[in-house]
């Protein structure tokens, strides 16, 4: 396993990160669950990414408790808070309110005095980001939280952020997009200012929700059990890239993984962390032996052409328009 600086922090991070949305607490068993958190600590993974609304909390608790015994100063562990985690009125959003409540139940369900990194969900409209900003500081001084990062924020809404968080004294080091192959949106805005401004990405589903393995043939049903056939999985996420035309180009890729040495979810994993603004990629696991698998991305060259290659075969169907932003309902 190799290890980024997370942004321009000095806090390092294993380049390929173990995440747990959809799998702990909902898709998985908590022995299996478990199994894959023990099977990434063996392969080098020390960062593990989370959020309180995954599984309804569930999945906080999970991790909390398979991490447990673990050497603390060890590990990076990373949670969100935005997205509903109760009945209440505000028990959502970016509110003071919500941020102070939501940091303490996830330090309690991870079992641990601390986070490494805390994140904005998503951005907030409907709360002042000055409200926002100065409840993190007071997290971040009050030793909660080592750095503040955000999730699918533009980047208009990442730079004054930024420029809060340096008047509060704390430091604004990731954001966490979708990004993958198929999904390069972040390219033209996002990470040009990260870049200037020294914010790392930890990007989220380089392999596309599974698109980009091959196992989705075009002019065929998905494969039994698989996330695109699982209404709680994010069948509705991985829906946009489920067209026969996406699905033939990505067939195309084959040759160019075996030229390489690799799977087809090897080379998409290495192809996301060609990008130096790219500080680490979450992969997710329901068996430890995919896990085994996605770790051999680390610290695989990709030369230009093959780069050139991969962007031949993929052609017109990758989507890199800034505008284009996840649904509500689609959560990582």
């Amino acid at each position: 396993m190799e290890f980024r600086h997370l942004g321009r922090s000095g806090m390092l991070v294993s380049e390929i990160s173990y995440g747990n949305w959809i799998t702990h607490g909902s898709q998985v068993e908590e022995e299996q669950a478990t199994a894959c958190v023990h099977a990434a600590l063996d392969l080098g993974i020390t960062t593990f990414d989370t959020a309180d609304v995954y599984a309804g909390t569930r999945a906080e608790e999970v991790l909390g408790r398979a991490l447990k015994g673990q050497r603390r100063e060890g590990l990076e562990i990373f949670t969100k808070v935005f997205w509903p985690t109760g009945p209440g009125r505000n028990d959502r959003g970016l509110s003071r309110k919500h941020i102070m409540e939501s940091i303490n139940g996830s330090l309690r369900r991870l079992q641990t005095d601390y986070v490494d990194l805390y994140q904005a969900h998503r951005y907030d409209h409907a709360t002042p980001l000055e409200e926002t900003m100065e409840a993190f500081a007071d997290i971040v001084h009050s030793g909660k939280a080592h750095y503040i990062g955000v999730s699918e924020w533009k980047a208009s809404e990442i730079r004054e952020a930024y420029t809060l968080a340096r008047e509060l004294k704390i430091q604004l080091v990731s954001s966490q997009p979708q990004y993958s192959m198929l999904w390069r949106v972040i390219e033209a805005e996002v990470v040009p200012l990260c870049e200037e401004l020294g914010i790392g990405q930890i990007v989220w589903s380089p392999i596309a929700q599974g698109v980009l393995t091959g196992k989705y043939q075009p002019g065929q049903p998905p494969p039994a059990g698989s996330r695109a056939t699982d209404e709680k999985t994010g069948a509705a996420m991985i829906s946009q890239f489920l067209d026969d035309n996406v699905l033939t180009r990505v067939q195309r890729l084959k040759p160019i993984a075996e030229q390489a040495g690799l799977t087809m979810a090897q080379l998409a994993i290495a192809w996301v962390l060609q990008n130096p603004n790219v500080s680490s990629a979450i992969v997710g696991a329901t068996r430890p032996e995919q896990l085994k698998d996605n770790v051999k991305a680390s610290g695989v060259k990709l030369d230009a052409d093959m780069m050139k290659a991969i962007d031949e075969a993929l052609g017109d169907v990758v989507e890199r328009d800034p505008a284009k932003t996840v649904s509500p309902a689609q959560r990582p």
